[in-house]
């Protein structure tokens, strides 16, 4: 081989081999810091288009687990209102059995009727219950259904939902309402038989089984977006997320040719001063 003092081929090729070498090192050192494998977009344009995406799956998920653990909330308002509304009729059938006490005073009964008319205020009370602002009461039709409240999607693309129905506390359809009529004043009333509070004490009955079906599809629907945020996450993160054991394998590979390609090249350096001894 000629001897050249212009040209160094054997330190050009060191000085590649240490640039790749060092650059390799570089995103070694970038990927363990930083905990991603997609450092930048020229790492994996691909795989970085599919995690945008399923990220971006995984967040809306996590919203419609948001968004249904907040309608079991209100669900469970809603309940509680009317397993009390459905203890105050239980004690005002209790009142007009011993009203109708052939051994009670004009005076017993009337105290019967003051309890009477307190119960019946805290009926219209529960009637009025709202939760954060969202009426959970009504007869009034809203989208095609009576009494609806709203719908809430169980998926993150909205194409399936759970209607989540306000109960009617108020119209005498229910019963409830030929109780709370404000016309009514006295147990001893008409209206007000053992078989209409009954009637009453039944449809509240059945509006609390309602809604507590409602609330077991909930539960279902948000154990199911639960598992498939995760699912997407552990997608996700076989996309980006470093293997930290193969990438620190790799970092003590670059790290060690880019301490061999520095010295190599500093010796290939050296090699033009052979050609001075010919010059002495």
């Amino acid at each position: 081989m000629s001897v050249v003092i212009n040209t160094n081929y054997a330190a050009t090729v060191a000085a590649n081999n240490l640039a790749t070498s060092n650059n390799m090192l570089q995103k070694s050192l970038n990927r363990l810091s930083s905990g991603s494998k997609i450092v930048s977009p020229s790492d994996d344009a691909g795989g970085l288009a599919v995690s945008m995406k399923l990220s971006a799956a995984a967040v809306r998920q996590g919203a419609v687990a948001a968004n249904i653990g907040n309608a079991v909330s209100l669900l469970q308002t809603q309940d509680g209102a009317l397993k009390v509304s459905g203890l105050v009729l239980q004690r005002i059938s209790e009142l007009k059995t011993l009203y109708n006490d052939v051994t009670k005073s004009t005076s017993d009964k009337a105290n019967y009727d003051a309890e009477f008319l307190a119960l019946k205020t805290q009926l219209l009370a529960n009637a009025g219950e709202s939760f954060n602002g969202v009426s959970l009461f009504g007869s009034g039709t809203v989208a095609g259904q009576a009494g609806f409240i709203g719908s809430v999607s169980v998926n993150e693309s909205g194409t399936t939902s759970v209607a989540v129905a306000a109960r009617d506390l108020s119209s005498t359809g229910t019963g409830v309402g030929v109780i709370t009529n404000t016309s009514v004043v006295s147990l001893g009333d008409v209206t007000i038989t053992i078989a209409a509070i009954s009637t009453a004490i039944e449809n509240v009955a059945t509006m609390r089984a309602t809604n507590g079906s409602e609330q077991s599809r909930l539960g279902f629907a948000s154990e199911l977006v639960t598992v498939n945020k995760a699912n997407l996450e552990a997608a996700n993160s076989r996309i980006v997320d470093v293997d930290v054991a193969a990438e620190s394998t790799q970092l003590a590979r670059w790290n060690i040719l880019t301490q061999a390609g520095t010295a190599m090249l500093a010796q290939a350096n050296q090699s033009p001063q052979s050609a001075l001894k010919l010059l002495q």
